[in-house]
């Protein structure tokens, strides 16, 4: 009877940690990430984003980019936040090449000149809207769970469209480097 519990006991003890590896992903890290675009911070922009890996081949995440250094050029983006949702089709673990949608929440600055008989008048005006987009990328990762990403999008603000200094279409740019936890 004693060697039937000890044998009933090895037996749960291995389908309960079977049914924990389950859980964890096949690369040994966590299932999440957090990342900033190189790129950006080179050119005085702040873009930073969390992903959150749902399976092996589907993410959720979220970007939000913040200047702080302007240069005077005609169109200034002031903030955005993107949520977006990729799938993968690599074979690791949620990364390789993606496909990615996307919403984002945005604010753009509009300088522009205007002429009176009087002289010549500049104007700065921001305005807010809400795009719909698409995009496209890879991601790699090492056995250090350091992640590295190439990705962009493009998307259409859906509001303003009508007003003439409004920004129609919006992009996405990302040369990415982080850490899977």
């Amino acid at each position: 009877m004693k060697n039937y519990v000890v044998a009933f006991l090895m037996l749960f003890a291995v389908l309960a940690s079977q049914a924990q590896n389950d859980s964890i992903p096949k690369n040994n890290f966590g299932k999440n990430e957090i990342k900033v675009n190189a790129l950006f911070l080179l050119l005085g922009t702040f873009e930073g984003s969390y992903e959150r890996n749902l399976s092996e081949n589907s993410a959720i995440g979220m970007s939000v980019l913040i200047p702080f250094e302007r240069e005077f050029i005609e169109n200034d983006i002031n903030y955005y936040v993107s949520p977006y949702y990729r799938v993968f089709f690599g074979k690791k673990y949620a990364a390789g090449f993606f496909l990615e949608g996307f919403g984002m929440l945005n604010s753009i600055r509009t300088s522009y000149r205007y002429y009176i008989d009087s002289g010549t008048y500049h104007d700065i005006e921001s305005t807010t809207d809400f795009a719909l987009g698409l995009g496209l990328g890879g991601k790699w990762f090492t056995k250090g769970g350091f992640v590295f990403e190439i990705n962009g999008g493009f998307g259409r603000n859906l509001f303003n469209a009508g007003n003439d200094n409004a920004v129609t279409f919006v992009g996405k740019l990302g040369f990415n480097m982080g850490y899977r936890f």
